[in-house]
């Protein structure tokens, strides 16, 4: 949810001189405006307009809780397209109006500010949110901004994506096409500060605090140290975060604590409680390694696929952490590397879907899902997504720490471990750094090498022999864990994970490398429903189906696929206590105790992952 940068104004500012180039638009001009909406609230926006344009242009938004781009600057100064990054500049240099607007409540705007506040304009009527907020603004550009040509089209990353989602409900005429990029979703189910009903601690306190503690600006957490991990772990209850630090003030978090369920405050707040379709073309953008935001383009995409009739729903997947693909050339991730330049390959579609929604170049013909295949490092294309042509093979966990596509016939099978709250696993390596601090390696975790917990004895992993031919998986991954704790709450982590070969050949220092290609959360309580949790039963086997989420990889000849069990994940996911207690935000410190936990692979409880693999 967090901004992303795409260009940087203070350091390359020309306004004399300029690079020699042969693109039609050499300058842009800055001004701004308070744009009134229906309620009299006023919007600080940022206005950049092509220089002697030869012919009228589109108007391409982003709205932003984070502060419009340029707004320091000095309305009247003249620049070049290429401060504006990559991922703008192809597009300006061949003529578009771009617009950064502080939605209400933030930086230079009126009115207050509400974290991923529901539409709810359709029922109650005279109401404003951010789908009026956005009909309201590009109305006002078209009739004011001289020198467009009446279309204007709506993008974002992160909390600004989510605004590109939104803002395309209901849109206004001149709203031609939108591009939700990362785009938080349902914040309980699988975005930001839960998945699957676990919390996300680090993540849930430093944002909130960062975006709500001071809603004129953006607000580190005053942390005493470097490395978090001990500190997250002294912190104890999370009902020491108001008791010690927050003191009521900052919302978000005391919506935590009120709503620890999946309850109407949290069904209302998803858009898939007030977004059903895509009412004009809407491309999806999300990543494989997305440490924020990794469900929310994928959720969206399904949901709005089911009503699709007019063919405007489509989707791009790759090799990206959070809005890799604005930044940088895409061709790594962490010691990954994926061959080619991705941002790039990215950043021409982009520039294509826009040209042809706003300005009527090509040919319209744009594909239902373009999906990077990690392992090959391909782009790859479907007709639909996830493909109908995959199979559903099952890969069963099994004794002596193996996994393999045979069913278990055993009677009695499985592996037990002790977890301890106050000893958990951590999400990365040590240190864990602030999660926007100095030097964070928050951005690259998701593609970690794993070996860092495979020996701990409270993780436990299942591994496939060598295999003889490449395995391609393509789809949604889902986890059929059967498990039982001594306990009466527990965390389940899944993990599927592509073991290089003992000598790899390709990179030497790659060898043994454990890459995680899915991995997910689920919280014991909520096996049932989300909204009504329940106890587990001591010592009882039961089922958890964990949703990993969409991959689109290739198992290489001679590697080994892993399935890896563990019940915590710190400070990513907060501490569950393992004695149920009604909300786990009000635990007490007597509440955290030691459980042991099994994993079974028995014909009775046969553990599995559900592969969709393809010929």
């Amino acid at each position: 949810m967090r901004k992303i940068i795409s260009f940087i104004f203070l350091l390359t500012i020309f306004s004399g001189t300029v690079i020699a180039q042969t693109d039609s638009i050499k300058f842009y001009k800055k001004s701004s405006a308070m744009i009134p909406m229906r309620d009299g609230v006023k919007l600080f926006t940022v206005i950049f307009s092509p220089v002697n344009a030869p012919k009228p242009v589109p108007i391409l938004l982003q709205r932003t809780p984070y502060g419009a781009g340029g707004s320091n600057l000095p309305d009247d100064t003249t620049m070049n397209p290429q401060v504006f990054g990559t991922n703008y500049y192809s597009m300006l240099a061949e003529g578009y109006i771009l617009v950064f607007q502080d939605i209400r409540g933030k930086y230079k705007s009126e009115g207050n500010m509400e974290i991923h506040k529901p539409l709810v304009h359709a029922s109650e009527k005279g109401s404003v949110d951010e789908s009026t907020d956005t009909w309201d603004t590009i109305d006002w550009l078209i009739k004011n901004i001289k020198n467009n040509n009446g279309r204007a089209g709506i993008l974002g990353i992160s909390y600004p994506g989510w605004l590109a989602l939104v803002g395309a409900v209901d849109p206004h005429p001149a709203l031609k096409a939108s591009s939700e990029q990362a785009c938080m979703s349902d914040l309980f189910l699988g975005d930001d500060f839960h998945h699957n009903g676990a919390f996300r601690l680090s993540y849930g306190m430093e944002y909130t605090y960062e975006v709500e503690f001071d809603k004129t600006t953006d607000s580190d957490f005053p942390f005493p140290q470097f490395d978090l991990y001990d500190w997250y772990i002294k912190l104890g209850s999370l009902k020491n975060v108001n008791d010690k630090y927050f003191h009521g003030k900052v919302p978000t978090w005391n919506n935590f604590i009120k709503h620890p369920n999946y309850d109407d405050f949290w069904q209302k707040n998803s858009p898939l409680n007030y977004v059903e379709y895509a009412q004009i073309p809407q491309l999806h953008v999300g990543g494989y390694y997305d440490q924020e935001d990794l469900n929310g383009p994928q959720l969206m995409y399904a949901h709005m696929e089911e009503k699709d009739k007019a063919n405007n729903n489509h989707i791009v997947l790759g090799p990206w952490n959070h809005g890799g693909w604005s930044r940088g050339k895409g061709d790594s991730l962490g010691k990954i590397a994926f061959g080619s330049n991705t941002s790039y390959w990215f950043q021409a579609l982009q520039k294509k879907w826009f040209d042809y929604w706003l300005k009527g170049i090509g040919d319209g013909k744009f594909e239902e899902a373009y999906c990077f295949q990690t392992g090959t490092n391909k782009w790859k294309t479907y007709t639909s997504w996830p493909p109908n042509e995959a199979t559903i093979q099952k890969l069963y966990v099994g004794e002596n720490n193996t996994c393999s596509f045979t069913k278990p016939t055993l009677a009695k099978g499985f592996v037990s471990f002790t977890s301890d709250p106050a000893k958990p696993v951590p999400y990365r390596t040590q240190p864990i750094e602030a999660t926007y601090g100095p030097a964070s390696r928050w951005r690259p975790w998701q593609v970690e090498d794993q070996r860092f917990v495979y020996s701990r004895p409270d993780v436990v992993s299942f591994t496939m022999g060598a295999l003889n031919e490449d395995l391609t998986v393509t789809g949604k991954i889902k986890a059929h864990l059967f498990a039982s704790t001594s306990g009466t709450d527990a965390d389940w982590i899944v993990k599927l994970i592509d073991v290089y070969p003992d000598f790899d050949s390709a990179s030497l220092t790659m060898s043994g490398y454990q890459l995680p290609v899915a991995m997910e959360v689920f919280r014991g309580r909520f096996r049932k429903s989300f909204s009504n949790p329940s106890p587990l039963t001591p010592n009882k086997p039961e089922e958890f189906v964990i949703d990993l989420h969409d991959i689109n990889h290739v198992f290489k000849k001679g590697h080994h696929i892993m399935i890896e069990v563990q019940s915590t994940w710190f400070p990513l996911i907060d501490r569950n206590p393992q004695k149920y207690v009604p909300n786990i935000f009000e635990a007490k410190e007597t509440d955290f105790i030691k459980a042991e936990h099994r994993v079974y692979f028995s014909a009775q409880y046969p553990t599995y992952v559900e592969l969709p693999v393809m010929k």
